[in-house]
């Protein structure tokens, strides 16, 4: 895990958890970057950070342990969360002649397990949750399955309904979101 910048972009972010003391009394538990922050290598410019997971049914006072490093899939399954912020480069970077497709899809199954599986070569995807979202920095447009596009500014918001879509960063500059993906059950 990196703490210095990414193209004027923080590679980590600070993470307060609160928790109890000894004594029962509300503490903080954690204040560091999230230790599951990756740098891609193969798309520069892309961040991910898992900041948070809980199950299905979360328990207070929650363990002392830090559930991000024992998460195996990004993807929650029903009822379970995941909270992540990440940063998109420009597209640009996948046009430029040096981008190694194959480099970049081995790099984000080893870094996002789960959720890279589901993704199309065109970038779309569908994953069973419901997902909360807001844009924290830059500009980014949501793509549906039939070309349907919204642009997305800062403190924009999202409420993405388990449908296929893909996220495009047209500007020049990195955008950086900030989610919570919440496992659904199947309606069908």
């Amino acid at each position: 895990m990196a703490s210095e910048s990414n193209k004027g972009v923080p590679l980590a972010i600070r993470r307060v958890v609160t928790g109890h003391d000894r004594d029962r009394s509300a503490a903080i538990a954690l204040d560091a970057p999230p230790p599951r922050t990756d740098a891609f290598q193969h798309i520069p410019g892309m961040i991910s950070r898992l900041v948070w997971a809980t199950p299905s049914v979360p328990a207070h006072p929650p363990s002392s342990d830090d559930p991000t490093l024992s998460v195996t899939s990004f993807v929650p399954g029903p009822g379970e969360t995941r909270f992540l912020v990440i940063t998109f480069p420009p597209d640009s970077v996948f046009f430029d002649p040096n981008f190694n497709p194959n480099a970049a899809a081995a790099e984000n199954l080893a870094v996002s397990p789960g959720l890279a599986e589901l993704f199309e070569p065109d970038g779309k995807h569908v994953t069973p949750t419901v997902d909360y979202g807001i844009v924290l920095d830059g500009e980014i447009w949501l793509e549906l399955e039939r070309g349907q596009e919204t642009l997305l500014r800062p403190f924009d918001v999202f409420v993405q309904n388990g449908t296929r879509h893909a996220w495009r960063n047209k500007s020049d500059r990195p955008a950086t979101l900030a989610v919570v993906l919440i496992g659904a059950q199947s309606g069908t």
